[in-house]
């Protein structure tokens, strides 16, 4: 029988997380918190149980929970979600999509999430509440910090250096043994 889960953020980031979760096959969707003003509503089938308020009384029936929220221009919201999904003594699983690599070397703390197609190669180290978005390469020997996002395509190259709450946009490169931190734009080459 699968573990029940509670994800936490109703957005887009939110349909991209559901999906990995249905893949994975390891947890079961019971449901979503999410402002109060969308209590009742569905996202891809699953309903929007309740609000942060909720969550020490939902922390009584459900052990595991998960940050969906994206990080575009801060990593603020998911930092303060993470914070009291751990408070409420939630545990906060590593995701990860069968349609991903990840080696066996590598190490992945709790709360991240590696999305479709994402390669993540050996003895890579990657930090708590972090995205591995879509088709990101991380090469050998990246130690990437705790709450960045890694975005659709970006290229990692071996033994860079990735600051904690850093965002890494969209098909963005750096080159091997950089060190790399803040808001980097997508498209840039980090040299």
């Amino acid at each position: 029988m699968k573990e029940k889960i509670l994800l936490l953020g109703a957005g887009g980031h939110c349909h991209a997380i559901i999906d990995v979760i249905e893949q994975e096959d390891r947890f079961s969707i019971v449901g979503i918190v999410d402002n109060e003003k969308n209590v009742g509503e569905t996202i891809l089938g699953y309903p929007i149980i309740g609000c942060d308020n909720d969550l020490k009384e939902l922390r009584k029936k459900y052990k595991y929970a998960f940050v969906s929220v994206g990080q575009i221009k801060s990593p603020a919201i998911r930092v303060k979600l993470f914070h009291l999904l751990k408070e409420h003594n939630f545990e906060v699983p590593v995701i990860i999509s069968p349609f991903s690599y990840t080696s066996k070397h590598a190490s992945i703390e709790e709360g991240t999430i590696i999305m479709h197609h994402a390669l993540v190669n050996s003895n890579v180290k990657i930090g708590k509440n972090c995205i591995i978005n879509t088709k990101a390469l991380i090469e050998h020997d990246v130690n990437i910090g705790n709450n960045c996002h890694i975005s659709t395509g970006a290229i990692l190259n071996g033994g860079v250096s990735v600051e904690d709450e850093t965002f890494f946009g969209s098909n963005a490169i750096s080159i091997e043994y950089n060190n790399v931190s803040g808001f980097i734009k997508a498209g840039s080459v980090q040299k």
